[in-house]
């Protein structure tokens, strides 16, 4: 009998959870390539594949899964925001203003000073924003752009002079300026972006190339092998594809090239077009996934079927805004289907939901026959119980991010009501329904992080208490979401989600049982590989 080549990498551990159905953990696992080769249930039960050039990770109180998708989310986000202040730690105005001033001393008059988005106004004491006038004081020789998730914008007077932006301008599309009685702008804006990205600085490459890494191997830092950025640019992808050759990506990612901003199906059309060289691409470190549209907004302008009050929108009777004119944006959904690739839509409230279902259906009735996964809802965040039964029979996959909830729920609440906020994203009613249903973070509004999702999934805790139990799923359920249901998301099922032989060796070590942690929200791996090379933690 021929002697079995030997193995690139020979891992034992304590526990092995391969997720292949009815398999009980195994102890060790050799990897040759970048495959998973063979899986044992003794620890040396594979050191027949020992070789001189086999490196051995020998760690019998470790337990290992395979690495884990976050299938909604903003790698560019974090990667734009990887330089920029951090202003989550601030608990007052002050404490914010404090961390901007800081960077203004070491930052020459006349630069841009951003935040990055991933904090909370009702975290602050004064449950607010903080206004121009107020960042004047921090620093009038900068103009400063604070960032809040990814559609709520705070300028200063320097940034708002510099922008253009006064009493007579206009409402951005979708989105408002925040006003004084007199109609001058306070400094808070909700989609503000068209009116402040002409006048940012011009990317250095080598910066944004810097940003991508670390943001990268900060998501496999907390057990995400794989990204599906909903919200890239092509000016993005352009960036990563170059990070990618000098081999610097610290996770795979599946890019949504955005369409925020657009107003027409020829802008699409445009798009679609420099796409192409991408249609064919079989890296599995990137890819393009499809095209991202929006139907409704999010906290602020999520289309709901009653009334709420935002704080940007006190006129009673406000029931939130739909994104595009719905011709042109079904029309637009139906061109990109038709020239082969997928299409994930924001919808967020109940309305949105409903409406997008409608246009789904709409676009089947004319195409029928499109693959799994063409048409995919992403958020689906307040849908009742007939618009679930509409999804599982329309066959639409739906994305759904506990970490939004988590972070988000207070000033949520604020706005739609303790009652209507508990009924986000309602996990156990979507399963129970038979939905197709993956898992995110929506970073920056949400934290990105593996056990930090599992942890809301199986409790539904938030910043305002537990929120909607019964909605809560089992364990084994959230790690579902988050690999082998993510891959299928993906198209890539035969490839990731399962540690099994001809596999990708995507799989992260934990230092407890994430199945079994006594504080899972806290648990972080000791090492996440893919392809069986280490982009997080130390050899041995």
């Amino acid at each position: 009998m021929p002697t079995p080549p030997s193995a690139d990498l020979l891992l034992r551990a304590g526990r092995i959870h391969t997720l292949a159905p009815g398999q009980e953990p195994q102890r060790s696992l050799a990897v040759r390539g970048d495959r998973v080769y063979a899986v044992s249930a003794a620890p040396d039960g594979l050191d027949h594949l020992l070789g001189p050039g086999t490196t051995v990770l020998d760690l019998p109180g470790a337990t290992v899964l395979p690495a884990f998708d976050d299938t909604h989310t903003h790698l560019i986000a974090a990667a734009d925001s990887a330089h920029d202040v951090a202003v989550d730690g601030a608990r007052s105005v002050a404490e914010f203003l404090e961390l901007i001033r800081a960077r203004a001393e070491r930052t020459p008059a006349g630069e841009w000073i951003r935040t990055a988005g991933h904090w909370q106004e009702l975290n602050l004491a004064e449950r607010r924003f903080p206004t121009a006038a107020e960042l004047d004081t921090a620093t009038d020789r900068h103009p400063v752009l604070v960032q809040r998730g990814v559609h709520n914008q705070v300028l200063n007077g320097y940034a708002l002079r510099l922008c253009g932006i006064d009493a007579t301008t206009p409402d951005p599309a979708g989105g408002a300026i925040t006003r004084h009685g007199d109609g001058r702008p306070v400094g808070h804006l909700r989609g503000g972006l068209p009116l402040i990205r002409p006048h940012l600085p011009a990317p250095d490459q080598e910066r944004k190339l810097d940003g991508l890494r670390l943001a990268s191997h900060a998501y496999a830092a907390t057990g995400i092998g794989t990204v599906r950025d909903t919200n890239s640019s092509p000016a993005d992808l352009a960036a990563l594809k170059e990070l990618h050759a000098r081999g610097g990506l610290g996770c795979r990612v599946r890019v949504l090239l955005s369409t925020l901003g657009f107003s027409s199906v020829q802008q699409v059309e445009e798009l679609l077009d420099g796409m192409e060289p991408w249609r064919n691409v079989a890296d599995p470190w990137l890819k393009v996934w499809g095209v991202k549209f929006w139907m409704d907004g999010g906290i602020e302008a999520g289309a709901l079927e009653a009334p709420y009050c935002p704080a940007h929108c006190p006129t009673p009777g406000y029931t939130g805004q739909l994104s595009w004119h719905q011709p042109e944006l079904e029309e637009a959904v139906e061109l990109v289907v038709r020239r082969g690739w997928r299409v994930g839509i924001h919808a967020y409230g109940d309305r949105g939901v409903r409406t997008l279902l409608d246009l789904f259906e709409r676009v089947q009735q004319r195409i029928p026959g499109l693959p799994y996964g063409t048409l995919v809802m992403e958020h689906g965040g307040l849908a009742e119980r007939t618009q679930r039964r509409r999804v599982v029979q329309l066959g639409i996959p739906v994305t759904v991010q506990q970490p939004l909830l988590h972070d988000a729920a207070a000033i949520q609440s604020e706005y739609w009501g303790r009652e209507r906020v508990a009924a986000l994203f309602p996990a156990r009613a979507w399963l129970d329904a038979g939905a197709d249903l993956s898992a995110g973070s929506d970073y920056p509004v949400g934290a990105f992080g593996v056990a930090h999702s599992l942890h809301g999934l199986t409790t539904r805790s938030t910043v305002a208490g537990v929120l909607g139990p019964d909605q809560a799923i089992t364990l084994a359920e959230a790690v579902t979401l988050h690999t082998t249901a993510a891959a299928r998301l993906a198209g890539e099922a035969r490839l990731r989600g399962l540690l099994t032989p001809g596999r990708l060796a995507d799989l992260t070590v934990w230092p407890e049982d994430p199945y079994t942690a006594t504080d899972l929200d806290s648990l972080r791996p000791t090492h996440t590989l893919l392809g069986g090379a280490m982009v997080h933690g130390l050899p041995g």
